[in-house]
This record gives C-alpha cells, structure tokens and sequence, in this order.
C-alpha cells in the first residue's frame, strides 16, 4: 500500500476518534446528557428462562450444521483455490448457520419475524454514531488491554484474519472475505448476542449480567485459546459488544447495532490493507 495511503487512513482515523470522544461527551456523559437520559426502549422481554435455553440449542445445532456443510465445500474449495478461500467458506457457514438459528427461534418459538424495514435513514445515522462512540472506548481498552499483557508476559499478537486480510493476493478472495467480515458477521452476531442472548438475558439476571455474559462470550469467540493468538482483542471486543449492547437497550432498534458492527468490521478492514496497525 502506498505511504500516502496509510497517512491518509492515519488521520481519518485520528479524525473519527476525536469525532467519537465528542459525541460519547455530548451524548454520554456531559451533565446535560446525564441529566436527560432517556429510559430505555428496549422492553425486557416476558419469555421464560426455558426459552433462553431454546434459542441456545437452536443456535448451537443450526451453526453446528451450517459448519458441517461447509466444511464438506471448504474441502473442494481449498483444493482448487487455496486456504482463503476456504476460510471464507467454513466462516461464511458457521455465521450463516448462526443466523438461521437465531431466526428460527425467532420464528417458531417467539411467532414473530424479523422486520424488512430494519435500516431507514434514521437507523442508519444511529448506527454511524454508535460505531462513532464505540472507538474511542476501544481505543483507551485496547491500549490499556495491550499494556497489561506485555507486562504479564502474555502474547500480543494480533488475530488470523487480520494476517489474511492483509496478505490476500486476489481481489475475488478480498471481496468475499469483506463480504463475509461487513455484511453476514454484523446480522449474524448481532441476531445472536444482541436480540438472542442479552435481550431473553435481561428479563431473568441483573442486568450487568446480562451485558457481560454474551459480551464475554462474543470476545472469548475471537480469540485462539491453544495458542492466544488474538488474546490482545478480548478487552477491545468485550468493550465493543457491551456498548452495543447499551445502544441496542437505548434505541430498541437491532438495524442501528448491526449497523455500528458493520461500520466497526469496515474501518478494521480499511485500517489493516492500509498498513497501519489495526
């Protein structure tokens, strides 16, 4: 990548933290935003704690399948196009596997669907300010994070994806492996931890509990625990799936999360083909 480019992205970046820290000020924790906080429109939900238990078998067995078929393409696609591609067909079953589960239990045990009009210009613009708030706070937890591990000694290198983002030689496996990061990680996720977990959590555990449970096992997910390749991300992710968490319970919208996480996904991406260190 061009120097001109990484410099270029260095500042956008520099620009959409400073844009963050004054919008998580304006809109978070200056006196008048304390004063005026709105209550939360996200209803706790009335299911039982069976159906916690429910949508985790759901889950679990559809991203079981999802993984399982995918393997058996992986293996062809490896073959004839390499490990990448590959990756993106076992990652692409898995978070699809994810989705179709949450959306069952959605649609046999809950009776209803997901709604077509999840992303007006409304939600949209939300979903850009809360990424917006999201990077300072991941910012100040990563580099703090960060810190601590090289103090204990612990590993600080960086996640998989982030080596094959960065060293995909084809423009056919880059494409798939945006695809795959900005759009069906967002609505598979989200579907998941968000309008799942923490939404049939709230109404049966405190309410920390109920952000940091699915938060925890969103960043547990991302990090490889034989060898704590990405260990350096649990903070980070831990910080990023609670605020969207808050801002999915103030705004009762899961469009202006799964915006904010595709939002998030891009500018790692772009940060990461820049030569910046993510």
């Amino acid at each position: 990548m061009p120097e001109a480019v990484t410099y270029v992205v260095g500042a956008l970046e520099v620009a959409l933290v400073g844009a963050g820290a004054f919008l998580l000020w304006r809109r978070i924790l200056s006196p008048e935003a304390r004063a005026s906080r709105p209550s939360p429109a996200l209803p706790v939900s009335g299911a039982p704690l069976i159906d916690v238990f429910m949508f985790l078998f759901l889950v679990l067995s559809a991203t079981f399948t999802g993984s399982l078929l995918a393997a058996q393409v992986a293996a062809l696609a490896g073959s004839r196009t390499g490990g990448a591609a590959a990756m993106i067909v076992n990652g692409a079953g898995t978070q699809l596997g994810m989705m179709a589960g949450a959306l069952l239990f959605r649609w046999r045990v809950e009776r209803g669907g997901v709604s077509a009009g999840i992303f007006p210009v409304a939600v949209v613009r939300e979903g850009i300010g809360t990424f917006l708030l999201c990077l300072p706070v991941i910012v100040v937890v990563g580099s703090l994070w960060e810190q601590l591990l090289k103090l204990l000694g612990l590993p600080v290198e960086k996640q998989d994806l982030v080596a094959l983002f960065a060293n995909a030689d084809s423009p056919w496996v880059l494409a798939g492996m945006i695809t795959l990061a900005v759009v069906i990680a967002p609505l598979a996720e989200e579907l998941v931890f968000r309008a799942g977990l923490f939404r049939l959590l709230r109404g049966h555990v405190p309410r920390g509990v109920a952000l940091l449970l699915p938060a925890s096992v969103f960043a547990a997910l991302h990090v490889s625990w034989s060898t704590l390749q990405g260990l350096v991300s649990l903070a980070p992710l831990l910080a990023l799936a609670v605020v969207l968490s808050l801002a999915y319970e103030r705004s009762g919208r899961i469009g202006t999360v799964i915006i904010a996480h595709a939002c998030f996904n891009l500018n790692t991406i772009a940060v990461i083909l820049s030569g910046l260190d993510p």
